[in-house]
């Protein structure tokens, strides 16, 4: 059965190479980027492959939260059931790394702007869908006053802390939504693929961006990961395995989430 897929950062990366294989399996594909030239020539080479489906196209930057309510909006007006979000994008280095309110980039694209999204798309996701959430091998204990703005951080520890951000606040929202679902998945695809934010972080090529895309469909469409929400899947061990320890702790997990709300009501978006 074909389902309804929203991938964000799918136009370059482990997002394209993700997109390809969804595109292959009939389903509609609903990709987003920063960039109407990039998504139009994804769109392009996707609808290509034989046995694509239906390909819509979102442009939204992911810095701005006005910009992640737009795109919810968009999504839920167009289409009327998401069956699965796959929150891929990510940012590692970039030249400006706090945005005009004081917050640290890092910490907006890849902690705040997916739980904002993924917040907004609930009431069209069934209870038997799925968010997969991109985590890392990088995890880092988060300072919640970095997460507020109160602390710079280099690159390495924003992209750290905010990857263990957006595990704790999947297991988070895993606890809360129990059995009503849908299931919400965090997973480390998979350490030094040869992605462009690999490139740019160490310098070197990486790994095969296919052992990141598999991993990333597996967990939004196979049976093996019924039952998993709330679970962290490790694919540099091939197997469900346990985050960093603050994520286990649901006092933590509670906390950071309160700051999370903290730093979206601070940006004027009701939540």
């Amino acid at each position: 059965m074909t389902k309804t897929i929203l991938l964000t950062g799918a136009t370059d990366g482990i997002g394209f190479e993700t997109a390809k294989s969804l595109a292959s399996e009939g389903h509609t594909l609903l990709i987003h980027g920063r960039s109407d030239t990039k998504l139009d020539a994804t769109k392009a080479e996707l609808e290509k492959i034989k046995g694509a489906g239906v390909i819509g196209t979102f442009r939204a930057d992911l810095s701005s939260l006005d910009d992640v309510i737009a795109l919810a909006g968009a999504v839920c007006e167009k289409h009327g059931i998401l069956d699965v979000l796959i929150n891929n994008a990510g940012v590692f280095k970039t030249p400006n790394a706090v945005t005009e309110n004081g917050h640290d980039l890092r910490f907006i694209v890849n902690t705040v702007a997916p739980y904002l999204l993924t917040q907004k798309l609930l009431p069209i996701m069934p209870a038997l869908g799925r968010v997969v959430n991109l985590s890392s091998a990088a995890q880092a204990p988060v300072d919640l006053q970095a997460l507020t703005g109160g602390i710079p951080l280099t690159a390495d520890q924003a992209y750290g802390q905010s990857k263990l951000a957006i595990t704790m606040w999947s297991f988070h929202l895993a606890q809360q939504l129990g059995v009503n679902g849908p299931a919400i998945i965090a997973i480390n695809p998979a350490s030094f693929l040869a992605s462009k934010m690999v490139k740019q972080a160490y310098g070197v090529s990486g790994n095969d961006l296919s052992v990141g895309a598999n991993i990333l469909v597996r967990a939004a469409l196979d049976s093996e990961f019924n039952g998993t929400t709330g679970r962290y899947y490790d694919n540099d061990e091939k197997r469900f395995s346990n985050p960093h320890p603050d994520a286990l702790v649901p006092n933590k997990n509670a906390a950071l989430v309160a700051a999370i709300e903290t730093v979206i009501a601070v940006l004027g978006i009701k939540n």
